[in-house]
């Protein structure tokens, strides 16, 4: 077994859309629920999720930029029935059918943990990094994501000898697919060949399976795309989350677990059968002869820290990271530290020197929040060779530079507060198509949207 050099776990985190806004179209996810119809920020929220990507960049991150997507969405609102101009489109969608409006102009897209599954190269049998776009079949706001997405990731992903791009299965209610959120790699370095976690919500018709709220992701859409990504079966692995935590508002398993090189923090209730994912990282983490770390399994008792509280603070939908010193940091969200249970427990991750988790970094995300996303939401991990990341374009990096001039672009463009009825409002339309189009040329990105094409 070998280890590529120079090899990063990059993060691609999403750029919050000029149409952030608290419509509460997610079922299942309790955040977004609570503060429906609420008045939005969408430049404070940019600038907080800005301000997120700086500052993991001057650390030493490999941290790039994923652009938003056109809202609200004409062509889809004309595939519902809606006719005319923009304009009469958004008249007529907002008088006789607001919900569909506002499903069309969701900002969900910033939440780019949902966009695709990605495996590296080391873990894939042609050596190729293989990215597929998840469908998001649960959610009609988000089962327009897709096409966008997959035009995103192609612009910055354009080596078809290093890279390859996959279609979004099917979108079926077998075949479920929500991304990176309910998929985690564990590995001894980020150089070496991985374990691939895949978490699903249900497998079948007789399969266990939550009362309230719907099971997202299926298992034969983690098997499917485990297949297209040419995974070794014997370091693949399908796990159930329990169907009990996704009616207590564990929309995905990133909110009850998170992984980072070799360590699983996850919650006690997170599983339907933890033992066999225990043995399981293990036994095959253990397996390479190269391995310098052993596997570290965190678990956090209900008693510690009640799935409430999970979900309330998204205290598992922090991000472990590792700087290129080696290290590994929490990133949490402001609202870890306003519950004292889940502020002590970070506390004693932090002190324990059993694990190698050194330190948390907080921030300030609550306009994302408020709409049930957390940091590791907000972004996509890629694992990248020195020469992959070499080929990636190098537009969206972030620097000194693309902070100064994307913070300068949301100043431009964003309004700093939206509320529902604005969604019909024509000028908010064109102001998002203005910055959205302003954003290609930054990024480099060409004709991504739909009204570019």
């Amino acid at each position: 077994m070998s280890i590529a050099r120079g090899t990063v776990e990059a993060n691609f985190d999403g750029l919050v859309g000029p149409t952030h806004n608290y419509a509460g179209l997610a079922m299942g996810n309790v955040a977004s629920a609570k503060n429906a119809e609420q008045p939005s920020d969408p430049r404070g929220a940019v600038l907080q999720g800005l301000a997120k990507m700086k500052a993991l960049a001057d650390l030493g991150m490999a941290q790039g930029v994923l652009p938003p997507q056109e809202r609200p969405h004409i062509p889809s609102l004309k595939r519902l029935g809606f006719s005319g101009r923009d304009a009469d489109v958004l008249r007529k969608a907002h008088s006789e059918a607001p919900a569909l409006l506002a499903a069309m102009a969701s900002a969900s897209s910033m939440w780019t943990a949902n966009a695709a599954t990605v495996s590296p190269s080391m873990d894939c049998a042609d050596g190729r990094v293989h990215f597929t776009p998840a469908n998001l079949a649960t959610h009609l706001h988000r089962a327009i994501e897709p096409e966008t997405t997959a035009r995103a990731l192609r612009a910055i992903f354009t080596d078809d000898k290093r890279f390859v791009h996959h279609e979004a299965l099917p979108a079926t209610p077998q075949m479920g697919d929500e991304g990176a959120a309910n998929h985690t790699r564990l590995c001894s370095d980020y150089g070496a060949p991985g374990l691939e976690l895949f978490v699903y919500g249900a497998a079948g018709d007789d399969s266990p399976r939550p009362q309230k709220y719907p099971a997202r992701q299926t298992l034969a859409a983690s098997e499917a795309v485990a297949r297209l990504h040419q995974l070794d079966p014997s370091r693949r692995y399908f796990a159930q989350q329990k169907p009990e935590v996704i009616d207590q508002g564990v929309f995905h398993n990133d909110v009850i677990a998170v992984g980072n090189r070799e360590v699983l923090l996850y919650h006690e209730q997170a599983f339907t059968d933890k033992k066999a994912i225990q043995d399981w990282v293990r036994r095959c983490l253990r397996g390479s002869s190269v391995s310098a770390r052993e596997p570290v399994l965190l678990e956090i008792k209900d008693s510690e820290v009640p799935v409430e509280d999970a979900v309330h603070s998204y205290l598992f939908n922090s991000q472990l990271i590792c700087p290129p010193d080696g290290s590994m940091w929490i990133v949490a969200a402001h609202e870890c530290e306003e519950r004292p249970r889940v502020w002590a427990a970070i506390q004693r991750l932090v002190e324990d020197p059993a694990n190698p988790i050194a330190g948390v970094k907080v921030f300030d995300l609550r306009q994302s929040m408020r709409n049930g996303g957390g940091p590791a939401c907000l972004r996509l991990r890629v694992v990248l060779a020195e020469a992959e990341r070499a080929a990636v374009n190098p537009k969206i990096w972030m620097n000194d530079a693309l902070y100064t001039r994307l913070t300068a672009w949301a100043n431009k463009y964003y309004r700093d507060r939206l509320v529902l009825a604005d969604l019909a409002d024509p000028t908010l339309l064109d102001e998002s198509r203005g910055a959205l189009d302003e954003l290609t040329q930054i990024l480099g990105l060409g004709s991504l949207y739909d009204f570019q094409r």
